[in-house]
């Protein structure tokens, strides 16, 4: 029997793994900066080096 994971679930899956490497990875667990924009700039960077690590690992399945 198989059975295939909701549409939402596997979404949900590829966010939080972003969150999760910002947490761990990125030191967003607990800022070392202060106020919005600051943070805001933060995170931005983070998902930013999120994003070029992906691709990373994406490239190197290519021929």
């Amino acid at each position: 029997m198989k059975v295939t994971p909701h549409v939402a679930q596997t979404l949900r899956k590829l966010v939080e793994q972003g969150f999760g490497w910002a947490k761990t990875v990125g030191r967003m667990r607990q800022v070392m900066v202060r106020g919005l924009k600051k943070v805001d700039q933060m995170f931005v960077l983070n998902m930013a080096a999120y994003n070029l690590v992906c691709m990373r690992s994406l490239a190197q399945f290519r021929p």
